[in-house]
């Protein structure tokens, strides 16, 4: 199954009912993702730009995305960024496919 990484911040109301009523969030990520048949590897909080990462695992990009979208959706998040992880055996594959594309600069002419 592919692996996707998300990038969250909570809004500050958010935080306040986190301080308000601490809870541990990772509980209820693994819900979500299990919904759909899915895994949660891990589920971090951080300093800098995000407030916490997550690695999930997913049955597929669609179903990856339905949690992605109920969970933006539900209004605690400032921001919910997902990228879809590639296995090195992948991404060798990929660069064995280059050539395959017939890519041409825009401006440059056949």
């Amino acid at each position: 199954m592919p692996l996707y990484l998300s990038r969250f911040s909570y809004t500050p109301q958010t935080w306040a009912r986190l301080i308000s009523h601490p809870e541990d969030r990772a509980q209820a990520a693994q819900a979500y993702i299990e919904s759909v048949g899915g895994k949660l590897h891990g589920f971090w909080y951080a300093f800098g730009t995000h407030d916490g990462y997550n690695l999930w695992e997913a049955p597929d990009n669609v179903s990856m995305a339905a949690v992605a979208l109920a969970i933006s959706g539900g209004g605690a998040l400032s921001s919910f960024e997902t990228t879809v992880l590639l296995t090195v055996d992948e991404t060798l594959e990929a660069l064995r496919r280059v050539e395959q594309v017939q890519y041409r600069a825009p401006g440059l002419e056949q």
